[in-house]
């Protein structure tokens, strides 16, 4: 079967007559006729039913109208290459980019380049906008490009992280805002601002970047828009105005300390430089586990390139395995171009209402910085079926998991933040429930407490009391379904006193600021981090010697509805990507304590005590950050919880069902 012979068939199968496909062709229709009757002949069928003068396809006749054009395909690609070769196009390599790119990142590139292949010419091709780089990509002007702006939601490239890039406020050295270690762009509406065209890369970063957020340029009192670097320069050191900028630009300025640059609570983690690629070529690239040496004679220039700049790929397992603090992979992408053209004039709404406890602090990575730093926004869906969603992001903030257990099964939450003891009853409903009641996932960790150090009993200063054994017949108040409540209950059952023990609620009026006004509530006090330590830090309390017998493992998860769970995981995985985010500037970003304690308004020291990025065994009463699920941590708090009185229902929990882990290898893997 000859390739001429499926181009004939093709014309024909496209007008169903032989003499216009004759005519298209510049051929007569015997000849077409002939072409025909062979290609049939050689493939041992007819490909149309003759009706007098007009035809129609055959069964095989249909398959071959559908494939045949990949044939054709295949064969112009072959053609156009060879002809390059005989070019010599394929010893010249034009890569194209941004200002921005050209001046600080990709010169230190071509220069390893071109010492590793002097024979290959190389050309730099700089543009002044994402769009036109995009259009000099699409129409092979360019070899390859590199930008700050992703461009692989256009079906026709590929954009692939290769480099890390950090966004800032940029201001000069004598503006009053230098003072400032940290900003949101809230707090700079009524600041003079000078901003590049709006083509240009950081202007469409930062624009992209208001719009997940809900806000835009208009927002803010005073906008210059100035056509160069050199002007922008001139407004920040002789206007006092402020600017934003990345740390490709304005480097010398930095340096030289003319310039200076403030974080920006909306940029909390790096973006990055993409490498961008005709889809054509990128599916010839070779995997980088799989790739040859960079010197080898089998590369093209445009495959040397490659293996040069894009980094080594993490594995699945490796992602599970890496701690916030080293892992490379958890970065803001920059915005991407298309995200603006995709909204309709109906747009669908979806409302996300998540249940936290900013005060809480062992919980703070996965409700108050998520909140503060806007990270929900930048990682939910929004191509595909979600390419005209609009979100309304609800942020619920409670004393206790108590209220988000019930928002949770009542359907009025979708997103809940809860500790072990009231995770776990989050899966059971209660049996006197006079209405249905929403079944919920587990799908990640927030934080652990490996050594189960976080709950503690306390008691005056002035008490005799000074083990668990001195409770017997004595009163503790707690707060009812949380996790210092499953404590007590564990430790008193290990100790066989809790027959023995009055356990009362402790009143709504002492759980977010225990004990300022210490009444007779009972004889010791039950309560959760950070709130035990605020009040044994106001010195009228001490804590109650062995008082968690029980040495279980403490832990606090993200419970999710079933309905989204099942109906937009992918919303759920845009969460935990959040997550992960947040917990990966805790631990790399060195103002992040300070902040969480100006957020929360909680002494600076208690937040250190409490939070870690890793485990430490010397360390005991801290959190760390963790994300993976331990199902093992879980059967043992059921196995011990449910032997108490009141808590059977537990036992009807099945893990297998109720954990669903494959939400976070997710947005884990995507990250």
């Amino acid at each position: 079967m000859e390739v001429y012979q499926v181009r004939v068939f093709l014309e024909v199968a496209r007008y169903l007559s032989f003499t216009e496909a004759a005519d298209t062709l510049n051929l007569t229709q015997p000849a077409v006729s002939a072409k025909i009757k062979s290609l049939e002949s050689e493939i041992g069928t007819s490909l149309f039913h003759r009706l007098g003068r007009k035809v129609q396809l055959t069964e095989v006749g249909q398959f071959l109208y559908n494939e045949g054009q990949k044939l054709i395909d295949l064969e112009n690609h072959l053609l156009k290459t060879i002809e390059e070769i005989k070019q010599g196009k394929l010893g010249q390599l034009k890569v194209g980019c941004t200002t921005a790119i050209a001046e600080n990142w990709l010169p230190e590139v071509l220069f390893h380049y071109r010492q590793q292949y002097p024979d290959i010419q190389t050309q730099c091709v700089v543009f002044d906008s994402a769009e036109s780089l995009h259009r000099a990509l699409t129409s092979n002007q360019i070899d390859l490009g590199v930008s700050e702006i992703d461009l692989g939601d256009f079906a026709e490239i590929s954009a692939t992280a290769i480099a890390p890039i950090h966004y800032a406020l940029i201001v000069a050295t004598n503006h009053p805002l230098t003072k400032q270690k940290w900003l949101s762009l809230k707090e700079l509406q009524k600041q003079k601002w000078v901003v590049l065209p709006a083509s240009s890369a950081n202007r469409l970063v930062l624009e992209s970047r208001l719009i997940e957020l809900g806000r835009s340029l208009a927002d803010f009192s005073q906008m210059e828009t100035v056509d160069t670097l050199s002007l922008v320069r001139t407004y920040l050191t002789q206007g006092n105005y402020v600017g934003f900028a990345s740390d490709l630009e304005f480097k010398s300025e930095r340096q030289s300390r003319i310039l200076t640059s403030i974080p920006l609570q909306e940029f909390p983690l790096p973006g990055n430089v993409f490498l961008l690629l005709p889809q054509r070529l990128s599916q010839s690239v070779i995997p980088p586990s799989d790739r040859p040496s960079r010197k080898s004679p089998s590369l093209n220039p445009i495959q040397k390139f490659v293996a040069l700049v894009q980094p080594a790929q993490t594995s699945t397992s490796e992602l599970t395995a890496a701690s916030p603090a080293t892992e490379p992979s958890v970065r803001l992408r920059s915005p991407s171009l298309i995200t603006r053209s995709h909204q309709t004039h109906h747009p669908e709404t979806i409302t996300i209402r998540i249940g936290i406890q900013n005060a809480t602090i062992p919980t703070v990575t996965g409700g108050l910085v998520i909140q503060r730093l806007g990270l929900l926004e930048h990682f939910l869906p929004r191509s595909g079926r979600y390419s005209s969603t609009q979100y309304q992001i609800q942020w619920q903030d409670f004393s206790l998991g108590a209220p988000i257990i019930q928002g949770l099964q009542s359907g009025q939450l979708d997103v809940g933040l809860l500790g072990d003891y009231p995770s776990l009853l989050s899966a059971t409903p209660p049996s006197d429930s006079p209405h249905p009641v929403s079944k919920t996932r587990l799908v990640s960790f927030v934080s652990a407490n490996p050594d189960g150090s976080c709950n503690a009993v306390i008691v005056p200063h002035e008490s005799k009391l000074q083990s668990v054994e001195d409770l017997r017949g004595r009163v503790i108040a707690v707060p009812f379904s949380s996790s210092a409540h499953g404590m007590v209950m564990r430790s008193l059952q290990t100790a066989n006193l809790l027959s023995d023990v009055t356990i009362a609620a402790l009143d709504q009026a002492n759980l977010n600021r225990p004990f300022q006004h210490p009444t007779k509530l009972a004889d010791g006090y039950a309560h959760f981090a950070p709130f035990h330590a605020i009040a044994c830090q106001q010195g009228k309390f001490r804590y109650l010697l062995d008082d968690d017998l029980s040495g279980l493992p403490a832990f606090h998860a993200v419970v999710v509805s079933e309905v989204l769970a099942e109906q937009h995981p992918e919303i759920v995985i845009a969460y935990l990507k959040a997550l992960q985010a947040a917990q990966y500037w805790c631990a790399n970003t060195s103002a992040a304590l300070p902040l969480i304690s100006r957020w929360t308004q909680l002494n600076a020291e208690i937040i250190v005590q409490l939070l870690s990025s890793t485990f430490q065994k010397q360390q005991p009463g801290r959190f760390f950050s963790e994300m993976t699920i331990r199902p093992d941590w879980i059967a043992q708090h059921i196995a011990q919880l449910s032997l108490i009185p009141g808590n059977e229902s537990l036992k009807a929990i099945d893990l297998n069902q109720w954990v669903q882990s494959d939400l976070l290898q997710t947005a884990k893997a995507q990250l």
